[in-house]
């Protein structure tokens, strides 16, 4: 391991957001050891209070990388631990336990891949945010080369902090919102995936200031937009480019084994409740909506169906893998992976079946059509994704009931402050129309 000035002990509060403490090298064995200390009450979402214990963050030896925006510095990757014990309601703690439960229950690694989709906005005069690409008018602005190169020296700059890193990429676009962009960066165990996807948001928000701009995760920043989704696809296997959810034989045509199907089936029976963990704001409820984007397309799922490469599902099936598309951007990637796994489990323990594929557009499709082929909608709200968590045995079991009772008063919380807010929009509506 290279050494480092300094060394940032590392993790996410419930929310993914990162919290760190910056330790000088000579101390560096300090993290890897007791781990670095934290005032637990101060940390959203661990449940602690302000006469308990410390929050220690323990290093993951294998996970140092170096921050090249702050010179000489390297991140680690920590878990948390109170007591001396790993902490149940530290994120990566319950990620690992269920990756853990999947290969003590299949012999087989889960994989992983996450697509982050993000604005790049500038501050206005007066107060506000606009997109840093300047006019963009387009309706279908996905894929545009004038607004991709417009940006490109951050771009570019982010790539390179991520392959420094480990992180391979191998596509960056404009999306389909104006001043919307993806990067992809190559699968890897559900993890290592993870904690990526961490080190990305981290790159991308420090290196978007340095450009003057801000990177926002926020899932629907403009309603006449698309939002930006966190689509994550899913396999398995006893390493890399061993697949067990594929299966060229598969008489469906999909390209999925047996296992494949009854993890998809999971998903299926779970969809509600995964929906409060891959959809965790308020805000994320206006992107889960079949109309309203300029575009023609919101491109993201309003119905519980699955369907052959179809982008209008719950799941699409680009060929011996899963892709689920709920996830937003805003999501907690390690909360992601475990409540994800936790529904695949189930689904392979129960053999249980996905049901009939949807290769329809489910956008256009009327509620009398879909109550004919069974197709039930996901929530329309956090508070209806909360009450779908909570009733979840499954999911509450593996997540752990002290995290889960954790995880809806904070959100909760949340949704009593901003529902029960007048919006200015709101107000000028019905101010003089009653």
């Amino acid at each position: 391991m290279a050494d480092f000035d300094y060394y940032l002990a590392q993790f996410v509060d419930i929310h993914g957001r990162p919290k760190a403490k910056l330790v000088p090298g000579k101390h560096k064995e300090m993290i890897f050891g007791a781990g670095a200390g934290f005032a637990g009450f101060a940390i959203a979402g661990m449940g602690m209070e302000p006469h308990g214990q410390e929050f220690m963050a323990v290093g993951d030896r294998s996970s140092v990388r170096a921050v090249p925006w702050m010179p000489s510095t390297a991140s680690v990757s920590c878990d948390g631990h109170v007591d001396g014990k790993p902490h149940p309601l530290d994120s990566r703690v319950i990620a690992k336990k269920a990756l853990a439960a999947f290969r003590d229950a299949t012999g087989l690694e889960f994989f992983s891949g996450l697509e982050p989709e993000f604005f790049l906005l500038k501050a206005t005069a007066g107060g506000g945010y606009e997109v840093a690409t300047g006019s963009e008018s387009l309706d279908k602005p996905c894929y545009d080369f004038r607004h991709l190169s417009s940006v490109s020296d951050f771009l570019m700059e982010l790539r390179s902090a991520l392959e420094g890193a480990n992180i391979d990429v191998y596509q960056i676009d404009h999306e389909d919102a104006n001043g919307q962009f993806e990067m992809n960066f190559t699968y890897a165990d559900g993890l290592r995936t993870a904690d990526n996807l961490t080190y990305f948001k981290m790159a991308a928000t420090a290196i978007a200031k340095k450009h003057g701009m801000l990177c926002s995760f926020m899932p629907k920043p403009f309603s006449e937009r698309s939002g930006s989704g966190l689509h994550m696809h899913m396999s398995a296997g006893k390493g890399f480019g061993n697949n067990a959810f594929e299966d060229k034989t598969d008489p469906r045509g999909m390209d999925l084994s047996p296992l494949a199907y009854h993890f998809l089936g999971g998903l299926m029976a779970h969809a509600a409740g995964l929906t409060a963990i891959a959809a965790p704001c308020v805000n994320s409820y206006k992107r889960l909506v079949s109309r309203g984007s300029r575009s023609g397309a919101t491109w993201a799922p309003v119905n519980i169906a699955w369907g052959n490469n179809n982008r209008t599902a719950f799941v699409r099936i680009p060929g011996g893998r899963l892709e689920l598309r709920v996830p937003d951007a805003s999501s907690n990637p390690y909360l992601l992976t475990a409540a994800i796994v936790y529904a695949g489990l189930d689904g392979i323990e129960h053999k249980l079946d996905p049901g009939v594929p949807c290769n329809d557009n489910l956008y256009q499709m009327s509620m009398d059509e879909l109550g004919t082929r069974g197709i039930r909608r996901l929530p329309d709200s956090l508070p209806n994704a909360l009450e779908a968590l909570r009733a979840d045995n499954a999911l509450c079991a593996g997540l752990g009931q002290a995290f889960i009772e954790e995880f809806i008063k904070i959100k909760s919380v949340e949704c009593d402050e901003l529902l029960l807010h007048v919006a200015p929009a709101e107000f000028r509506r019905y101010v003089d129309f009653f």
